[in-house]
This record gives structure tokens, C-alpha cells and sequence, in this order.
């Protein structure tokens, strides 16, 4: 054994964390670190990865005045006492239940509690931080003690890089991660997604658990694998794995009868037993090869989730609203969808608007067929939604992110603009929702607006593309330079609109175009995808709705 033993009861740990003679660390360079951590260099010898630990932790940039371990010493036992530690009342913004205990023996155990109790004094503006217990517990498996353990914590919740996010510390920057982490899963695994509306009533409520998959669930050799890799490259890690996780949960589960009436209850299940069915690397393998947004991305996108947050003056624990409570069934009326038709569809629009209520802004039985009248109730009013019914009993639409006066940039030419969370979706005769896609059309070459907002010509009018692969420090389409106040190159094009026509770029070689009339439609749908079309190619337009989104 080693000088890192004192809180680890062997019987529990994995016995290959000694098989391996000890190696050293000598790396600086960031992109070997990396790629040192993900293929697991250190996980397999305990004392290397507790000198690793302690190296990474010690280069996080903290505030000038940062707990080290001589306070602990002075304060514990001020703090706990005499009192058994197992006894300890813990401090609200922790969850009591939810105290992980890995491989520790008695004296770690009980370090815990003593360690979570000395960070509430030391940081009075700690005011949710479920993570914290189970980052205490790993972290004490690798100190030589309590004091220690505590510093390096310290150390972690005291960083100051504003561009190094690494533990939730206030309940609207959890919620907002759990926000985010819906956005993510809505794009990334929607198949998953597809089976949470179906079981859940409230499908936020499940990805609110994000978090305790990962520090509270998940084994001890998997977490601590994923901790290797998040003291490398941050917070992002975490999005990764929880996606991975709902990935083999989707895999795992599927066509299969739940084990419980809760699907939280089943998901939380199976990560405890991740073990029978995925290992630590086939775990980590998955989470990486997932082409997410880039890290400035999800930065912006967490953001834009606290100011939603913010306006609707959630900033402390309270019971989340679902998308039940967002699409009320009393005052709920379309002729064109169903009550249930309306929530599957809040459940597939961004998390921060998924907080608003619907809005009625235009109907064609009430304000009639006319483009002029469309556009000047439905501008001023951004994101949103389409419902279209085809006189073939059809159901489509499109959920749009951007302000239909966007169109004016172009004058009298048509004018291209949105961002890549537009998205078009069938609900008749059968539910599919379609990945975005850039418009492409040959007259854009001679628009009036910026070079960097054009697509390259295209031979057909519409075409199913990928965004174009921009350096490192560009914004991707995804997110709505309005929102952010970004300039608008970094805006794309998946809505257009002019005095004629408008047309929505969908996804999967799906799209939608409506004449002036808004009496007659078409849409176009590119045979390399397997999906089924939109609705048919040309159609009559029964009704046409257009909804807000009201705070």
C-alpha cells in the first residue's frame, strides 16, 4: 500500500489500481494531458493518480484568499467537536440522501461529512451544490488527509477562470445546466428523448437528474475515470458522459418493459449497475465520439438558460414546472392540434423556452389567407411556431428562432436568415421531428447582405447540408445572434421570407414553402434520407396557425 491508503478499504477497491509499477507524470503540454486522461494513464496505479489529482488541482487558478489545509485544522474541531461524525447534520444546499461512499472505510465515511461541514463555513455563498459529496468522497481515496482533501475541494469550488467552469454552486446554475443538458439531449440523442416524452409526464424532471448519474450513481472505477478527464478539460466532460449514459440507457432498455413505474428511477438503476453492460472505456469511447457544440457554445447556451431563469424569477430551489403546466388543458385551444399534440411538441423546443406558455398570434379562420397579415402578427415575437393542417387531414410545422422581420435585411429580395435550432416536425399521419438544415438557393449569390451570410450556390433550391466547417473560435448556426447579441455572421440560414413567398429550411433533405396566399404549399425532400416526407409534395392548406411564446 502507499501514503493514499488512509480513508480506502481495499476490499472494496478494484485490486488492478496496484498491479501496475508506479509511473510518473511528466507532461505539461495540454493536448498530451488529454489524451493521457482519456486513455486512462493514471487509472491504474492509485498512487499516481493521487499525485496527478493533486498536480491538476494545484494549477487551477483560485482566489487570492483560498481555504488551504492549515485552516482546516483550526476549524474542524471548533465545527464538529466531540460529536460522532456519522451524526453530522448536513448543510442544506447538499442532498443528505445522497452521500456516496465508493470505496472508503469508517474514517472516510465520516471524513465526509466533517469535510462538507468545514466548506460551509469557509464558503457562506454556497447555496446548492449537490455534486459536492460525492467530489469530497472520491477525492478523499487520493489525499493523505482530511486537511488535504479538503484544500484540493477548495480549491475547486474557489476557481476564478471565468472561461473554467467546474462545480454548480447556486441552484440557477444547476438549473440551468439541467436546462442545457436537455437542449443537448434533444439534439444529440433523440431517440432517447423520443422514449422519455413517451414514458414521463414531465421529461424535465428526468433530465434534472443529470447530475447525480454521474455523483451519485455511477460506480466508483467510472466516475473516477470521468474525473481523470474532467480535471483536464472541464465541465463539457460532464455533458459528454450523461449523454453516453442516456445513449446505452436507450440501447440497454429499449422495447423492454420498465422496471419500475418511474423512468428516473430506472435510468438511476441502471447506472448503478452500468457495470453489466458497458465498461469504464466503451463509456468514455461513446462520450467522446459525440460531435458536440463547442465548449464557447454551451457556455453561451447556459447563459441564455439563467436569463430565462432569471426573468421568470427561478434563482432558488422550487418545484420545476413541467411541460404540463406550460400547455394548460383548460385554456388551451388550436384547430389544428391536440392538447397532447402541444406538449410533445413543447417537449421538443429549447429548455429555456419551453418555460413559456403558447401564444396564439395568427389564424388563417380568423385573420384569413394573407402573407401580409402573417407576417405583421407574427413579427416582434421571437421564437415561433408553425402548425399547418393540409385539407388531407395532414399535421406539420416548424419551430422557428428567429423574428420574421429579419426578412426586411434583404428589401424586396428574399431574404435568408434563422438559426440551426429551427426545426420542422410531422404530427400527421405519423409524429417525426426533422434535424435542421442550411437553405441553399442560387439567388443568394446576388443578395444584398454579407458575404459571410451566404451559402454556396446550389443547383436545386434546397439541399440537405452540414455547417461548414469554421475555425475553432467561430459560433455554429445553432445559437441566435439576436439573443446573444452576436454580430450576424454568425447567424446562418434556415428561414426566408419575402412579399411572395416564405420558405423553412427542416432537416434530413426535409423543407417547407408557403405562397402568398398561404392557401397553397410544397415541400421538398431529399431521397438519400430514409425518413418519410413532411406531407405531400404539393398541398392545400386547411388551416394555418401561428404561435408566440407568452412569459
Amino acid at each position: 500500500m502507499d501514503e493514499y491508503n488512509r480513508f480506502v478499504d481495499w476490499d472494496k477497491m478494484d485490486v488492478t489500481v496496484q498491479s501496475q509499477d508506479a509511473k510518473e507524470l511528466t507532461c505539461t503540454e495540454f493536448q498530451e494531458l488529454k489524451q493521457l486522461a482519456r486513455q486512462g494513464y493514471w487509472a491504474k496505479n492509485h498512487s499516481l493518480r493521487a499525485k496527478v489529482y493533486h498536480k491538476l488541482i494545484s494549477n487551477i487558478p483560485c482566489r487570492t484568499v483560498t481555504p488551504d489545509a492549515n485552516v482546516y485544522r483550526d476549524i474542524v474541531v471548533k465545527i464538529v467537536g466531540k460529536r460522532n461524525s456519522s451524526s453530522l447534520p448536513l448543510p442544506e444546499f447538499v442532498d443528505n440522501s445522497l452521500v456516496p461512499t465508493y470505496c472508503l472505510n469508517a474514517e472516510g465515511i465520516g471524513a465526509v461529512r466533517k469535510i462538507i461541514l468545514c466548506i460551509a463555513n469557509q464558503f457562506p455563498d454556497i447555496s446548492f451544490c449537490p455534486a459536492l459529496p460525492s467530489v469530497i468522497a472520491l477525492l478523499l481515496h487520493y489525499s493523505r488527509d482530511e486537511a488535504e482533501c479538503f484544500e484540493q475541494v477548495c480549491r475547486i469550488l474557489a476557481c476564478n477562470d471565468p472561461a473554467k467552469r467546474l462545480i454548480d454552486q447556486t441552484f440557477l446554475a444547476f438549473e440551468s445546466s439541467c436546462m442545457t443538458f436537455g437542449d443537448l439531449v434533444n439534439k444529440y440523442c433523440q431517440a432517447a428523448h423520443k422514449l422519455m416524452v413517451a414514458v414521463s409526464e414531465d421529461v424535465l424532471e428526468v433530465y434534472s437528474d443529470w447530475q447525480r448519474w454521474l455523483f451519485g450513481e455511477l460506480p466508483m472505477v467510472y466516475v473516477a475515470r470521468v474525473f481523470d478527464v474532467f480535471l483536464v478539460e472541464g465541465y463539457k466532460v460532464l455533458y459528454r458522459v450523461a449523454l453516453a449514459l442516456l445513449k446505452f440507457f436507450h440501447k440497454v432498455r429499449a422495447g423492454q418493459p420498465m422496471e419500475s413505474d418511474s423512468i428516473q428511477q430506472d435510468i438511476r438503476a441502471f447506472v448503478r449497475d452500468i457495470a453489466k453492460s458497458v465498461s469504464p472505456e466503451r463509456l468514455l469511447e461513446k462520450a467522446f465520439a459525440i460531435r458536440l457544440f463547442s465548449r464557447k457554445e454551451i457556455q453561451l447556451l447556459q447563459m441564455a438558460n439563467e436569463k430565462a431563469l432569471q426573468q421568470k424569477g427561478i434563482t432558488v430551489k422550487q418545484k420545476r414546472q413541467n411541460v404540463h403546466l406550460a400547455v394548460h388543458a383548460e385554456n388551451f385551444r388550436s384547430e389544428i392540434v391536440s392538447v397532447k399534440e402541444m406538449r410533445d411538441i413543447w417537449s421538443w423546443i429549447p429548455e429555456r423556452f419551453a418555460l413559456c406558455q403558447p401564444l396564439l398570434l395568427f389564424t388563417t379562420l380568423e385573420h384569413g389567407c394573407s402573407l401580409s397579415r402573417f407576417y405583421s402578427h407574427s413579427e416582434g415575437h421571437e421564437p415561433t411556431l408553425l402548425l399547418i393542417k393540409t385539407t388531407a387531414k395532414e399535421v406539420c410545422g416548424a419551430y422557428l428562432s428567429t423574428d420574421w422581420s429579419e426578412r426586411r435585411r434583404g428589401g424586396n429580395k428574399l431574404s435568408f436568415f434563422g438559426t440551426g435550432e429551427c426545426f420542422v416536425f410531422r404530427l400527421q399521419p405519423e409524429v417525426e421531428r426533422y434535424e435542421w438544415v442550411i437553405i441553399k438557393h442560387p439567388e443568394l449569390a446576388t443578395a444584398g447582405s454579407e458575404p459571410d451570410n451566404h451559402a454556396p450556390p446550389a443547383s436545386s433550391t434546397l439541399s440537405s447540408s452540414s455547417v461548414p466547417s469554421d475555425p475553432s473560435d467561430r459560433l455554429s448556426p445553432f445559437l441566435s445572434a439576436r439573443h446573444f447579441n452576436l454580430p450576424s455572421k454568425t447567424a446562418s440560414m434556415f428561414m426566408a421570407g419575402s412579399s411572395e413567398c416564405i420558405i423553412i429550411g427542416g432537416g434530413d433533405g426535409q423543407a417547407l414553402y408557403l405562397d402568398a396566399d398561404l392557401n397553397h404549399g410544397r415541400t421538398s425532400h431529399c431521397n438519400t434520407f430514409n425518413n418519410q416526407p413532411l406531407c405531400s409534395e404539393s398541398f392545400q392548406v386547411s388551416v394555418l396557425e401561428v404561435w408566440g411564446f407568452r412569459d
